[in-house]
């Protein structure tokens, strides 16, 4: 290992640039920074004074702070940090001497700028992200065992010269977790974080409700976790008829939420909830059986797939029920959007409910062209929903599903189903009316699906469905959309569904390496991905750093 360390180093810290397809120092950089020019000579530096602006805020210095930590770990030489008195974002950069950190108010929120020459290295920003995400970048050019720890022998602590102008191509760049189907530990969910974090996504899209498990901590209604968090079995590989008989299950404690919450925050992560309705709901109707259309008894799901019990929106008390879950979660979840599922909810218990029916003809609902009238008290429920939401500052996003009916000013959609015919026809008309769109089509963002067509090589999946390293990283989200359509695409999304993942080294396995092509999709320029030159970073830097810090993963097919 610690020869191939010191190969890493370098190969990624001290090359030059080359001529024609990039076999240099900065083929190693995933994502791929927007533009790079590069210069002659390098910056040492073993001992180099760290400068930061004082205006920058507390949050952004503790990363400056542990980044100065890191390199004193992995050099054994103390790089002082210090305030750069006098010193500003327009300051040249010949008069500098050493590493500064300046704030440009200029620049947008998560963008850089990066001017390194052999006396110093000038990294500015407007916030927090900017800063963070230089020093992902800055981090990736000096040897591996910045990261891991692990130093080898002749390590070379110098940077190349060049200036690096970098910003995301999008500016939601997501994965789902799903801790329904099997539940996470906090130090796992924290891992997946540092694994975002370093490759510069920005939103976990936590998916915390279910038939077969409730997650969250909620304390005006205690059963959803003393009984929705745990079901008497859980099925047996593909057999929807046998379940194993274990009692399986758990749930995050709200200060719990508030740690992962707050961690997140620290590496630029904004963790939003999903707390999908009124399908997906057998957990919660186990343990308040009031809110069903039958009054049940309903049993917390053992097996996968779609159950036909959901909730009631005939009944008041449902949406008292909501209202109250929503408050506690607002409270512990920062983010500027709540996700309310909205998908696969069939409306059979609908169409036999006296207090649904009762609600359809109050509210005039009829059947027509385009959706069945229990269609339409769905689309009451999310516009309700969203009003309530409206009222406390929030969002909603939601499954294209939502998409069924008349939203209102702010709602955003998330694209998962596979037709593209259907996709395209949908985002048309979402951009039309200036909804925004997180592009999340299975078939490239599906991270559950087998990573090969021989299925005899891959772990248990739900189905024959295959999602390789190449389709992930040859996903063009806007591929078909006029330039106006295109610009309603505000992200792009990984969905990691756990149904047949059951621990934490199989999670890994699903996740990475294809989590890193998707950062490429999500944050690279239009038209500058390179599969030559990701492999060949994969191979030479990110798989052997993955291993090295404890992360399980798929090896490379060729």
């Amino acid at each position: 290992m610690k020869k191939l360390l010191l190969v890493l180093a370098l190969s990624c810290a001290t090359a030059t640039v080359l001529s024609g397809r990039e076999a240099d120092s900065f083929a190693c950089l995933i994502p791929r920074p927007a533009q790079i020019t590069s210069a002659k000579g390098v910056f040492k530096v073993k001992g180099a004074h760290i400068n930061y602006d004082t205006s920058l805020d507390a949050r952004t210095l503790r990363c400056v702070s542990l980044f100065a930590d890191r390199l004193y770990l992995a050099t054994q030489r103390i790089s002082s940090l210090a305030t750069a008195t006098g010193v500003q974002a327009s300051t040249p950069i010949e008069k500098l001497h050493g590493i500064y950190l300046l704030a440009d108010a200029s620049l947008a929120p998560e963008a850089y700028r990066m001017e390194i020459t052999p006396k110093a290295v000038k990294i500015t920003a407007a916030q927090h992200n900017g800063f963070f995400y230089a020093l992902q970048t800055l981090s990736q050019l000096l040897p591996p065992s910045l990261e891991d720890g692990k130093t080898a022998p002749g390590e070379k602590w110098t940077l190349p010269c060049c200036t690096i102008v970098d910003s995301p191509r999008f500016g939601w760049r997501g994965l789902l977790l799903d801790c329904c189907r099997h539940f996470f530990s906090v130090q796992e969910v924290k891992k997946v974080l540092d694994a975002m974090a370093r490759y510069k996504l920005n939103r976990l899209h936590w998916h915390l409700t279910e038939d077969q498990g409730w997650r969250i901590e909620i304390k005006r209604f205690p059963l959803l976790t003393e009984v929705g968090a745990y079901r008497a079995g859980t099925q047996v590989g593909l057999d929807r008829n046998h379940d194993d008989g274990i009692r399986y299950g758990g749930y995050y404690t709200q200060e719990q939420i508030r740690e992962i919450v707050a961690y997140a925050w620290e590496r630029g992560i904004t963790v939003m909830p999903e707390i999908d309705l009124p399908g997906h709901m057998v957990a919660a109707l186990a343990s308040y059986p009031q809110y069903g259309c039958t009054g049940g008894p309903y049993e917390v799901r053992k097996i996968w797939g779609i159950s036909k019990e959901v909730l009631c929106p005939g009944k008041e008390e449902t949406f008292a029920f909501l209202e109250g879950v929503l408050d506690e979660v607002v409270e512990l979840f920062p983010s500027e959007y709540i996700h309310i599922g909205g998908d696969e909810c069939p409306k059979d218990a609908w169409k036999n409910c006296p207090h649904c029916q009762a609600r359809i003809a109050a509210l005039g609902l009829k059947d027509d062209a385009k959706a069945s009238k229990e269609a339409r008290l769905q689309n009451y429920v999310t516009a309700r929903i969203q009003r309530y939401l409206a009222g406390k500052g929030r969002k909603v996003i939601g499954w294209d599903e939502i998409l069924e009916g008349e939203l209102g000013e702010g709602t955003a959609v998330m694209y998962w189903r596979e037709s593209r015919d259907y996709v395209g026809r949908q985002v048309k008309e979402a951009a039309g009316k200036g909804t925004d769109i997180v592009m999340t089509p299975n078939l490239h963002c599906y991270f559950d699906y087998a990573q090969h067509p021989d299925m005899s090589r891959e772990p248990l999946r739900g189905g024959n469905r295959v999602l390789t390293l190449d389709t992930v990283y040859s996903f063009e989200p806007s591929e078909g959309y006029s330039e106006a359509e295109a610009r309603s695409i505000i992200g792009v999304q990984a969905n990691m569904w756990t149904e047949m993942v059951a621990s934490e080294s199989h999670l890994e396995y699903m996740l990475f390496p294809r989590l890193l092509a998707m950062s490429e999709v999500q944050w690279s320029p239009k038209g500058s991905r390179d599969p030559e030159r990701f492999y060949g970073a994969l191979r030479s830097r990110h798989l052997p750093l993955l291993q090295a810090l404890g992360y399980n993963y798929r090896k490379l097919d060729q």
